[in-house]
């Protein structure tokens, strides 16, 4: 259920610390030595694990396990292994719902009412198109203030509902986009009320049986499922028992478990037309537009991002004790499963480096040192196609990029007029014109679609910077929580404020305002809000047009 991590976090507090890559492979032998070394930097052998797998053109070509699958009992990871993938679990209840839409059951323009009859009014305006592209405007369940109580007990899907159903709409449906694991609650939902089955029991006949997913269910903690792999979590250095999750909670959302081998199966199984057909399968493979004409970067249940520019169909997951990714590169049929028992362990690099040197282009850049005069003449300020300004100067012999909100990136060069941020996942490419003249910048990310930038001669001002009273920071420290996996902890140290995601290094926070503050490092606001009782409540994390709220826990 953590898939609104994977667009707004990965920024914040995943790709903010890549590490390099290594060079590109020229045999098989050559190819397995890259992906040890990725995956062996951060899963250790006496710690929490992971199982990782990669596949060109329908056959598997790696797959390893890591670490432990059970600490407490010293059992090591096995390759089949069984995981939850939390938000993975999207997919799979997207393409249940085509199915039936297949079938003629279901419309995706009918209403919520159509299906579910007792839903408040507001069901008669949300679309299950609205619910598979997250623009429903009805509340995220996992960001609702109650929620950590609510997880805990075991519920009827019907009752789950309740919980947020009269919750007032966050914006007009299909206005805008905004990561609802509630939608996919009402979507799994919606599967058993059309098919007549169980969400656990449509899985099985129609999806896990078909594609020979032997170790994949609908999870229930009291089930015994062999080979079910330990979940763990950080707490600072130290690694602990996961918080416990009743499964009757995430459903369509996020509630089932898996191997990185059944993920491979699925894949194939879908690009193969075998559970929809072709035209289907593009509908959900495509990216859904506002009335702005924005793309959101999302389909029905699947992120649109790039690995070195190379278009990717992916989606990340996360709940208590489990994080899971997987990344589809169409164009050169590669598959990347990488599922971890941790909390504390996030999988998000990992994959994305081994996709990259599977398509022979690694996540490596080796600083080089450049001629002083080249580096000046690529100095001033260029605009985007939206207005915006980017400086890029030099400071201390040090070449950075700066934003007008205040985001400040190093740029380390690579070879001539080509640099690569910090993270390891931007570049930045500086071209001439016909007159020779450095008059553009091209920008890369893993992230977001490329960018063209051009040199202007408008006057460049960034954000100011407000000092905030020790006294104020002092009453924002604390824990919030992003997702039911995924909790933010703010540390005050001295006069300065720090955000901190779990096993991460602290990232400064500097004032735009007493309660608005800003990363220097990649354009990412944090504000507080304060409840009625005049208390610090929560938090809300800003990336362009996505916000996503945290609630003060500790």
């Amino acid at each position: 259920m953590k898939g609104i991590l994977q667009f707004i976090l990965c920024h914040f507090l995943l790709s903010l610390f890549a590490h390099p890559g290594y060079g590109q492979p020229s045999s098989d032998a050559l190819l397995t030595i890259e992906f040890d070394k990725i995956i062996s930097e951060q899963f250790k052998p006496n710690e929490t694990g992971c199982v990782a797998l990669v596949a060109e053109k329908g056959k598997i070509i790696y797959k390893k396990a890591f670490g432990m699958a059970n600490i407490e009992l010293d059992v090591p990871m096995k390759t089949d292994m069984v995981f939850r993938v939390g938000s993975i679990t999207k997919q799979f209840t997207a393409i249940s719902i085509l199915q039936l839409m297949e079938k003629r059951k279901l419309t995706l323009q009918d209403k919520i009412t159509t299906h579910i009859p007792g839903y408040p009014e507001d069901g008669n305006k949300i679309t299950i198109e609205h619910l598979l592209t997250h623009t429903s405007g009805i509340v995220n369940i996992t960001s609702m203030k109650n929620f950590p109580d609510l997880k805990r007990k075991d519920l009827k899907t019907d009752e789950v509902i309740d919980f947020f159903k009269n919750e007032p709409l966050e914006f007009e449906p299909g206005t805008k986009w905004s990561y609802s694991n509630s939608g996919y609650i009402l979507l799994g939902y919606i599967v058993e009320k059309v098919s007549g089955l169980s969400y656990g029991k449509y899985l099985e006949e129609n999806i896990f049986k078909p594609c020979h997913m032997t170790g994949s269910f609908l999870d229930n903690h009291a089930v015994i499922i062999r080979n079910r792999a330990s979940g763990y979590a950080k707490d600072s250095a130290q690694t602990i028992n996961a918080e416990f999750i009743s499964m009757t909670i995430p459903h369509g959302a996020g509630g089932i478990v898996s191997t990185a081998e059944d993920l491979f199966r699925w894949n194939r199984a879908l690009v193969s037309y075998k559970l929809v057909t072709r035209s289907t399968l593009e509908k959900a493979f495509k990216r859904q537009q506002l009335p702005d004409g924005k793309d959101t970067d999302y389909g029905y249940g699947w992120f649109f991002l790039n690995i070195q520019g190379h278009p990717t169909v992916e989606h990340g997951g996360g709940i208590e004790g489990f994080l899971a990714s997987s990344i589809y590169l169409p164009n050169e049929d590669v598959f990347v499963a990488v599922l971890s028992n941790s909390t504390g362990q996030s999988p998000e690099f990992v994959s994305a480096k081994l996709a990259a040197v599977s398509i022979g282009k690694p996540y490596f850049y080796k600083e080089v040192k450049l001629d002083s005069a080249l580096e000046q003449s690529q100095l001033g300020v260029y605009e985007n196609d939206e207005g915006s300004l980017m400086n890029i100067y030099v400071e201390a012999g040090k070449m950075y990029s700066e934003f007008q909100d205040g985001n400040k990136i190093h740029l380390k060069p690579f070879g001539e007029g080509k640099y690569f941020f910090h993270d390891f996942f931007s570049t930045l490419i500086f071209k001439k014109s016909t007159d020779n003249k450095i008059s553009y910048a091209y920008a890369v990310s893993r992230f977001e679609k490329s960018r063209s930038w051009k040199r202007t001669d408008k006057p460049f001002s960034s954000r100011a910077e407000v000092t905030v009273p020790e006294t104020i920071l002092e009453q924002y420290a604390g824990d919030y929580q992003v997702s039911p996996t995924f909790s933010l902890t703010i540390v005050k140290e001295g006069n300065r404020l720090f955000a901190q995601g779990p096993g991460q290094p602290k990232q400064e926070l500097f004032g735009e305002s007493h309660t608005k503050f800003y990363l220097k490092t990649m354009p990412i606001q944090i504000e507080f809000h304060r409840g009625a009782s005049g208390n610090v409540e929560k938090l809300a994390i800003y990336q362009g047009e996505k916000i996503t709220e945290a609630m003060k826990i500790k």
